[in-house]
């Protein structure tokens, strides 16, 4: 991977239990009144859009957050927090921040929802939005899955142990290169006192599938029906938590979002690919 080439910020947010600090990244020219925004997914941090914010800073300022329990993000102090709602008002905050009216949404996973969530709101912000492998309907198996490796809180001696730990729960990702997949655990992790290393994330932020709060699908419609921007919906065809029939819905109900599928990938593309990238860049750059 090139070496790195971002800004890194932090804003003070506040939540029901006090304040926290939420770390951010910048690529591109600051002063640039186009900004896209980047929402990584459940497990993941702002460092892996880094591809894509590459490739997009030539034409806009790109900012990318770790959003709270994640990366160089505070860790919340009740982890019931670990919830859209208070994402989306981590997310006001920032905006308010980067001194911007409009901007652009991406948003991979839990980044869709959250993004969905806020553009479903009045007076919203955003100018378009994608959604990246997440929609209207959550699978309840799909979110077992992802239950089943959150915050499990791994230990590991070296790098290589934790590349072959990350390239076995995230293969539904698609094939990357060795380099990549290095990369995408080098952000994984934070190292420990004794040279050892663990994942960046406050393992509390599995308390969201616990019990029975995964046992059924999870329906959003009403939030996506109400959305009035332009809309792409990016998929991986071998998804198991957006299935095909539920984004051929979508490209029909509420905004009508125009489809891209992306062969040999499951949940979740990660915009590393020429591919990706171009179909997200295509979609920001249309009038």
């Amino acid at each position: 991977m090139p070496d790195n080439d971002y800004r890194q910020h932090s804003v003070q947010c506040i939540s029901a239990r006090g304040l926290h600090r939420l770390a951010w990244y910048e690529w591109g020219d600051p002063a640039n009144p186009h900004a896209v925004l980047c929402a990584h997914g459940l497990t993941r941090c702002g460092r892996d859009f880094e591809p894509l914010a590459r490739a997009l800073a030539s034409r806009y300022r790109v900012i990318c957050p770790d959003f709270p329990g994640r990366g160089a993000s505070d860790r919340l102090v009740d982890p019931t927090e670990y919830q859209v709602p208070v994402y989306v008002a981590d997310i006001v905050t920032l905006i308010a921040r980067l001194n911007v009216q409009v901007l652009d949404w991406v948003g991979t996973s839990m980044g869709g929802l959250i993004g969905m969530t806020l553009a479903s709101l009045p007076g919203q912000p955003l100018r378009r939005l994608v959604i990246n492998d997440v929609g209207a309907v959550l699978q309840a198996g799909a979110l077992q899955r992802i239950g089943s490796y959150v915050g499990k809180n791994p230990r590991f001696d070296t790098h290589d142990q934790a590349v072959a730990y990350l390239r076995g729960i995230h293969a539904p990702f698609g094939p990357h290169s060795d380099a990549q997949w290095r990369f995408l655990t080098e952000i994984s992790l934070r190292a420990l006192p004794d040279g050892g290393f663990q994942l960046h994330y406050d393992p509390a932020i599995a308390n969201a599938f616990a019990g029975d709060a995964v046992a059924h699908d999870v329906d959003l419609w009403a939030i996506y029906d109400r959305l009035r921007l332009p809309v792409l919906l990016t998929r991986g065809a071998e998804s198991d938590l957006l299935p095909r029939a539920i984004a051929a819905q979508m490209t029909t109900r509420g905004p009508c979002a125009r489809l891209v599928e992306f062969a040999g990938v499951g949940h979740a593309p990660t915009f590393f690919q020429d591919d990706q990238i171009r179909a997200v860049s295509e979609f920001l750059s249309a009038c």
